[in-house]
């Protein structure tokens, strides 16, 4: 048998892969460890769950690194991304009083029908949705947050962080964020001390997140709009 030949065993065990797949069980184990014992274990959730998020950077850097780009390792990548982040967003309506929840709800369903269009909308043309050939005609939102990729590092970053800053609150505070001191150095309190740094990030990402959720909405309506044109070409073609 030839050994250049690659074999689907060949290509579930690329080593960007098996960096996903230890990316799932960090999260899943996130989840778990976020309900042991009434969210006691939410330290090791945060981590977790961090550890999950960081593993993108990694996967894809190796899958250059290695040669090793698949398009199971896209899939693998973004599904994991979009069920981690819907699964925290789950878990952030549970700890938090109406009507945060409704507004995590919403941030489900836009997120996932955003991505899961724009990915439709390449697929169809079998290129990939970060391509340059993907992004012609689409929305110059779009085209920004796929180009610049500091624009697009903040954004995801920023968002994850937002969602991750207010799960640790949510813990710090007993789910009530008007309940705790901010005041970094109040009777050296730990708790408020580390409230007072994860609301400090929560500062710093929100601006992040609110440009991701714009990012979203036009990526869900270009997605849309060039599925639409797909259909249209080949109504007429047939014509």
């Amino acid at each position: 048998m030839d050994e250049d030949v690659v074999t689907a065993t060949n290509v579930l065990l690329y080593i960007p892969n098996l960096i996903g797949y230890v990316r799932v069980i960090c999260t899943l184990m996130s989840f778990i460890c976020a309900h042991v014992r009434n969210g006691e274990m939410w330290l090791l959730a945060t981590i977790l769950y961090i550890t999950s998020f960081a593993g993108d950077l990694f996967d894809g850097y190796a899958a250059r690194r290695f040669d090793q780009c698949s398009t199971f390792g896209g899939v693998l990548d973004m599904v994991t991304d979009r069920c981690s982040t819907a699964g925290l967003l789950v878990i952030l309506s549970w700890v938090y009083s109406d009507p945060y929840k409704f507004v995590f709800l919403f941030l489900i369903i836009l997120d996932i029908s955003s991505h899961w269009c724009q990915m439709y909308s390449t697929a169809v043309l079998r290129l990939h949705h970060k391509s340059s050939e993907a992004l012609t005609n689409r929305n110059f939102i779009v085209r920004w947050f796929y180009t610049i990729y500091p624009f697009f590092g903040y954004c995801c970053v920023g968002a994850e962080f937002t969602y991750i800053s207010l799960f640790a609150l949510a813990n710090l505070c007993k789910g009530s964020l008007e309940e705790v001191n901010f005041d970094l150095w109040s009777s050296w309190n730990p708790d408020s001390m580390w409230a007072t740094i994860w609301w400090n990030c929560f500062l710093l990402c929100f601006p992040a997140c609110v440009m991701k959720q714009v990012v979203n909405v036009s990526q869900l309506i270009s997605a849309c709009s060039a599925i639409a044109h797909y259909d249209a070409e080949i109504k007429n073609s047939k014509n």
